[in-house]
Parts: C-alpha cells; sequence; structure tokens
C-alpha cells in the first residue's frame, strides 16, 4: 500500500470536489442576480469536465477570469469551512458504515433457510377453503 500516494489522490479528488461546489454555488447566485452569466457558467460546465478542478479552472480561465477568481474564492471559502471537520466525519462515518455492513454480511451469513410447512402443520379445515 502507497498511503502518501493515496493521500495525494484523496486531496486531488477533494480539491476538485470542493471547485465543483464551488461552481453550483455561483451558479445559484448568478440565477438570481446575473441570469444570463448562470446559463452561460452552467453550458461551460456541463460541457467541460470538471472532475479535475484545475484544468476545468485553467480552462475557464481563458474564457472568463473574473468567474475563475470567484470560483477560487468560494472555493478557499469552502475549504476553510469543511476541512477542520472532514477527519473525524469521514473515519467516524468508515467506522459506522463498516458496522452496519459487518451487521449485515453476519445477518445473512447466520440466517437459516425457513422451510415450507407441511400441509399437516397448517391445520387447515375443508370448510376454510375458498369455493371455486
Amino acid at each position: 500500500m502507497y498511503p502518501k500516494k493515496v493521500v495525494q489522490d484523496t486531496a486531488k479528488v477533494l480539491q476538485s470536489y470542493l471547485t465543483y461546489q464551488a461552481v453550483r454555488t455561483i451558479i445559484d447566485q448568478l440565477s438570481e442576480t446575473n441570469p444570463t452569466l448562470a446559463i452561460w457558467l452552467s453550458h461551460y460546465t456541463s460541457s467541460h469536465s470538471i472532475q479535475d478542478g484545475e484544468a476545468y479552472i485553467a480552462g475557464l480561465m481563458t474564457e472568463n477570469k473574473e468567474l475563475v477568481l470567484r470560483i477560487m474564492t468560494v472555493r478557499e471559502h469552502l475549504a476553510e469551512q469543511v476541512l477542520e471537520f472532514l477527519p473525524e466525519m469521514v473515519k467516524t462515518g468508515i467506522i459506522n458504515d463498516n458496522t452496519e455492513h459487518r451487521r449485515q454480511l453476519l445477518e445473512r451469513l447466520t440466517r437459516t433457510a425457513i422451510s415450507q410447512p407441511e400441509t399437516s402443520e397448517l391445520n387447515l379445515d375443508v370448510d376454510d377453503l375458498p369455493n371455486p
């Protein structure tokens, strides 16, 4: 296992996700203040992959520098708000989810097949059967 590589990849994914959230926030804000620009940014985002946040920002820089500055500012603000709580939340979430998955797995492994009751065990009376 390569913990350093995992940390680097996780940080990149998280950074790109915060870029995505910043873009979504700005589109929502622009929808109220500048609908035309909101539509433009929404179309730009749908036609340019935001999977790599840094490549997305580099591409947008040639189109609209003001939006790039706004995205970077919002992304940084989101990071300041979120990253403090993230390590403990992720750790707790994984522990809780793993516990639940293990419980479900154990239930499935220990579940016994329910056999079909025999007709003699049903205690059916002929009078209780519906008429055809």
